[in-house]
């Protein structure tokens, strides 16, 4: 297990940005540890994953949990508005970092290997999960 840490900076998207991360560094197995930060506007797919809604207000990353592999990312978030109220969902590209995001990334290259694979009973790419 290897800890990695990046910033993300205004005008970034959220998303995007970690897979980037990622590319570059050569991960292809890890995990989002924490994150904290800042975004405007945000977006995220809903629980029913039929849904996408929009966020247009100044919002705070509470939590930012994952998976990441060379196949894609499969990340949640929860973010706050000014009043506190919390908002959760599945991460899409279209969360624009407002100040900061500053991530802290767990590479698991040295003991899994993570691909994703389509399942026909979700209907979504999900996580396969090889030891080395």
């Amino acid at each position: 297990m290897k800890p990695q840490a990046f910033r993300l900076t205004n005008g970034k998207d959220l998303r995007k940005g970690i897979e980037e991360y990622c590319r570059k560094h050569g991960i292809i197995s890890g995990c989002i540890v924490t994150a904290v930060g800042s975004l405007y506007p945000a977006k995220m797919r809903m629980a029913r994953g039929d849904v996408i809604k929009d966020f247009n207000d100044h919002y705070e990353i509470t939590s930012l949990t994952g998976t990441v592999s060379a196949d894609g990312v499969h990340l949640h978030i929860t973010i706050s508005d000014e009043n506190g109220k919390a908002y959760g969902g599945h991460l899409v590209h279209g969360c624009t970092v407002n100040t900061t995001a500053e991530i802290i990334l767990l590479s698991l290259d040295e003991e899994y290997i993570f691909t994703r694979e389509f399942d026909e009973s979700t209907g979504y790419k999900e996580l396969v999960i090889t030891e080395k």
